[in-house]
């Protein structure tokens, strides 16, 4: 039997049977024989093969060792959980961004903390200038889920700390317009923040701040799936997002 999930993999990717061939370097035979013939890769070969067509490993093969080992990749893609966010070292979110040469992704509903450190701002400014691909995604100050948000923490101020937010970005709009604001209304299960291949997720609780709640400091491997299925809701989210107004900002 044929191997449709690969086929339809490379499919999806834009890819062909020579190029996945040249971007794992093994022979093209071989990678026709997984598709046609379900012949099952080395799982080295497997990883690789994952890795160049972004998808999770178990996607492509059903075997019970890659099962396995994909679930150690996923756990080894944990660098660091911290208890919670204010205990994360200080400068831990700016040096994540100083090292990041390609994208940077900040998906929050205010995110004040980030939004008061001036140096911060600089080295968003920096990246912004060496072509770092930055978006920043933070909460419709009028959304029915921000607005649910603040009522869950026990303050119902969460409009007003996303337009305080706003506030002090608004000089970037102008000077850096390359880096990309936009609002949404989605429900928020995590805070993430994203720097190439190093994440921090903070987690949302019911009850209390996300400054109380755990944080995972994640680093991408190829073939671990959960660095991935944070960055895929980032990449939804932004999708169904939109620009800043200045009624965002005033709320006049």
């Amino acid at each position: 039997m044929p191997n449709e999930r690969l086929r339809s993999a490379l499919l999806a990717r834009g890819m062909t049977v020579q190029s996945l061939a040249d971007a794992i370097e093994v022979n093209p035979k071989t990678v026709e024989r997984w598709i046609t013939q379900d012949k099952v890769p080395y799982r080295r070969h497997q990883y690789a093969t994952a890795a160049a067509l972004k998808v999770d490993v178990t996607t492509l093969w059903e075997d019970s060792r890659t099962h396995d080992s994909a679930a150690d990749l996923s756990k080894a893609e944990i660098l660091t959980v911290y208890p919670h966010r204010h205990v994360v070292p200080a400068g831990l979110w700016r040096e994540m961004c100083e090292r990041a040469t390609e994208r940077i992704d900040i998906l929050v509903y205010a995110g004040i903390y980030l939004a008061e450190d001036p140096l911060f701002f600089s080295t968003l400014k920096e990246r912004a200038e060496s072509d770092v691909r930055i978006r920043v995604l933070m909460g419709d100050p009028e959304c029915e889920a921000v607005i649910r948000r603040g009522i869950d923490e026990g303050h119902r101020v969460m409009d007003g700390k996303i337009r305080n937010a706003l506030v002090n970005y608004r000089p970037l709009f102008s000077s850096h317009p390359e880096i990309a604001f936009r609002l949404h209304d989605t429900v928020l299960y995590n805070s993430i923040y994203r720097a190439d291949d190093e994440m921090l997720a903070n987690t949302h609780v019911y009850g209390i701040g996300a400054y109380m709640a755990p944080v995972l400091h994640l680093r991408q491997l190829p073939g671990g799936s959960l660095f991935d299925t944070f960055a895929n809701s980032v990449q939804q989210t932004w999708e169904g997002a939109r620009p800043v107004t200045e009624h965002d900002i005033t709320g006049a």
